[in-house]
């Protein structure tokens, strides 16, 4: 029997996975297909962390080097300090010896748990398990569907005053970056004034760059920005990735923080120390630190003073709650903050919960020359039409820790001011950097053998799709003008004849598909990591309206394939009306498309026929899931997610009792006459949970009798699948 590995995650799709993975085994086990579950989430990897359980991670890496892996990979919390302190609360709460987590690690033993934990921070599952490159793109139907049904996009202001701010000159990471391709393998030793930082292992033809932010350059930037937000009128925001990118950007959130509410950091700077108050945290983390001291209520007076000031206003990730983009670095997402800000027509919330015009301010000009030119082009041209907008595709690099999500080992605050040098074992200094202390200096890493894939991978879409295929590299950044030089000799060994590859900086390729999206063209971009994370979020939300609607396949190197299964961003917003009312809005069609592209590839992979007729048949169910509207309602009392899997069941059984497998047919013809025969008692069943408080034994570690009951209340429906 063939095997999927389905991954247990955290949050709305975990809750979702309890009622959608019996009825998906009820299928697949029909036609020799088993689906197994490997838990991934935080608390699964907390506990593996302090050997209480499995290291199902480890696992799972170990299958994505497999020639026949197959993992359907669903969102996972990449965990902040914050985010992970509450799991261990929770788990400790529920009798798991675990210790409190070291903030301020004391001694050799507190330092050697911090390090266990560290390994839950941030994106720890994406590094493991990407052992390829990503295709991610919108499956016809869906766009068909939102083009039908489109979502509302809310206008620009004819003189709208919104744009996004960047760093500009030799301060931030693209400035200062350089980068070498390396001739040989051997190590490369990071060292700061001679003192070493880190070794790595460096391979033949592997892509090495080194830079840093100066954190001078970052503190006057943000100021910068305060200032012109007040002379411009706009709301400020910063938008940053400190889930992904761990190391770095909770200390720019910091930075932030501490610039915009300086007269407070400074005056009460001895009791900040006294209390370990870390910024980087967050106003949520700093008002847990000085709770019951005796100048708490003084302290919160002064920032409310900076806020009642002349100062502009900021942003809020709640306005009914008085929550800020403040209040913790991993509240502020960028590749889901920033497509609101363009959906919502250059605009965030303020403290009364009106919409207003904003800055968004994100520091790097890596990236933040793409979010310009979104928000540029919607303020010149004005909002995108859903109805007749084109598609972007995208093909990332992202195979083996590539770049920037992989450089977590090899950042560092600079504890002292000096020169940074990068050296080969064989004595070359490689490069070489004059920063200062408590600039934020990185290593990043792209191997051969991922970038030869992507640029192949690249060229077969094109070939399939027919469309324009744009490589986003700037030949004015160092790294990038390393990878144009590979691309150009890799695509000189490939069939590209009749096909428009070109290169472009991110600027000139955003404005080249943005031109094409408003001609309802499709486009191909062909991207770096974080490039690919920030398109495939802003343009499949402007498209679709969510991320989670897009295909999103990553071949494997070995022969198998990861199947995601998009964005689980308002995942918690989900779970908190669960636990209000019983009504989970997440919308699983992620999960079925994914289910399709992995049984496609057992399917063609084996030549079985009888799985290429089920998997056909889940194609005819997924078009009817979107034909006839069943995903889930927002509201309470209305069919949730529940009965999206009910409904998605329903024609799945419909389509295989009238396909050409005879086998099948027989199997499912009297599943698909009780399902729709029972159908009015079926959603009753369902529906009557609504409005109820559910209480499924914890947030981040459920207890699973509880939640697989509370996400399966039709005795009908059950009996049905358990007959399968």
């Amino acid at each position: 029997m063939s095997k999927i590995i389905w991954s247990k995650i955290d949050e709305a799709p975990a809750l979702a996975t309890y009622s959608l993975l019996p009825i998906v085994n009820a299928f697949t086990k029909a036609a020799g297909v088993e689906v197994v579950t490997s838990d991934i989430s935080l608390a699964g990897r907390v506990l593996a962390a302090m050997s209480l359980a499995e290291d199902e991670l480890s696992k799972l890496g170990e299958v994505v080097l497999q020639p026949d892996g197959n993992i359907i990979k669903l969102p996972n919390i990449s965990a902040s300090v914050g985010q992970l302190k509450e799991c261990i609360a929770e788990l400790q709460g529920q009798g798991y010896d675990i210790p409190n987590f070291p903030e301020n690690p004391a001694n050799d033993e507190e330092k050697a748990i911090r390090a266990k934990y560290n390994t839950c921070l941030g994106s720890a599952v994406n590094p493991v398990l990407r052992e390829g490159n990503s295709d991610r793109r919108a499956a016809l139907a869906v766009k068909k569907f939102a083009q039908k049904n489109p979502h509302r996009l809310k206008a620009f202001a004819e003189n709208s005053k919104a744009y996004v701010a960047h760093m500009e000159g030799n301060g931030d990471f693209y400035g200062n970056e350089k980068s070498v391709t390396m001739t040989k393998a051997q190590k490369v030793t990071i060292a700061l004034n001679g003192k070493e930082l880190a070794t790595i292992d460096a391979m033949d033809k592997e892509v090495i760059d080194g830079t840093f932010m100066s954190v001078k350059a970052l503190k006057s930037f943000i100021q910068k920005t305060i200032d012109d937000a007040k002379k411009n009128g706009v709301l400020w925001s910063i938008h940053l990735k400190a889930t992904m990118m761990k190391i770095s950007d909770p200390i720019m959130f910091g930075h932030a923080f501490t610039v915009f509410f300086q007269e407070v950091f400074t005056k009460y700077a001895d009791t900040f120390a006294e209390l370990n108050v870390n910024p980087s945290q967050g106003m949520s983390d700093l008002e847990k630190k000085i709770a019951g001291n005796p100048k708490e209520a003084e302290i919160l007076a002064a920032f409310q003073e900076v806020i009642n000031s002349d100062n502009p206003e900021i942003a809020m990730v709640d306005s009914d709650k008085g929550t800020t983009n403040f209040n913790a670095s991993n509240d502020v997402i960028i590749d889901a903050s920033m497509p609101v800000v363009v959906r919502e027509g250059g605009k965030q919330w303020n403290r009364k919960g009106d919409a207003v015009e904003c800055v968004a301010v994100i520091p790097d000009s890596t990236y933040a020359m793409f979010h310009a030119e979104m928000v540029a082009d919607c303020v010149k041209n004005g909002q995108y039409d859903v109805t007749t907008m084109g598609s972007m595709a995208n093909v990332g690099l992202m195979a083996q820790k590539a770049e920037e999500y992989g450089s977590h080992p090899t950042t560092f605050e600079l504890a002292e001011a000096g020169k940074v040098t990068v050296t080969a074992e064989d004595g070359t200094e490689l490069m070489a950097f004059d920063c200062e202390a408590g600039d934020i200096w990185r290593m990043s890493r792209a191997k051969d053998i991922p970038i030869k894939d992507w640029v192949r991978l690249a060229v077969e879409r094109g070939q399939i799709e027919k469309v324009p295929v744009i490589f986003w590299l700037d030949e004015n950044r160092a790294h990038d003008a390393e990878m144009i030089k590979k691309a150009k000799t890799y695509l000189a060994d490939l069939d590209t004849e009749g096909l428009d590859i070109q290169f472009m900086d991110v600027t000139a390729a955003t404005r080249f598909t943005n031109t094409r999206v408003r001609e309802g063209k499709n486009t191909i971009a062909v991207t770096g990591n974080v490039l690919r994370d920030h398109l495939t979020d802003m343009y499949p939300i402007l498209e679709l309206g969510t991320s989670a609607k897009m295909l999103s396949i990553v071949p494997l190197l070995a022969g198998g394939g990861l199947y995601e299964t998009g964005a689980g961003g308002s995942a918690p917003k989900h779970v908190e009306q669960f636990l209000k009312e019983g009504h989970l809005r997440w919308d699983s069609l992620g999960e079925f498309l994914a289910l399709a592209e992995s049984l496609r590839f057992i399917g063609q992979k084996n030549n079985d026929s009888k799985l290429a007729a089920l998997t056909a048949a889940l194609d005819i169910a997924n078009d009817a899931y979107l034909d006839n509207s069943k995903e889930p309602s927002r509201k309470c009392g209305e069919p949730d997610n529940k009965a999206s899997h009910f409904f998605v069941a329903q024609y799945w059984a419909k389509a295989l009792s009238t396909g050409d497998n005879a086998e099948l047919a027989a199997k499912f013809a009297p599943v698909a006459k009780a399902l729709t025969e029972n159908e009015d008692k079926i959603i009753s069943e369902l529906l009557s949970v609504e409005g109820k408080a559910q209480d499924i034994g914890g947030y981040y570690h459920p207890n699973d009798g509880k939640a697989e009951a509370a996400m399966r209340p039709s005795a009908t429906l059950n009996k049905i699948i358990g007959s399968i």
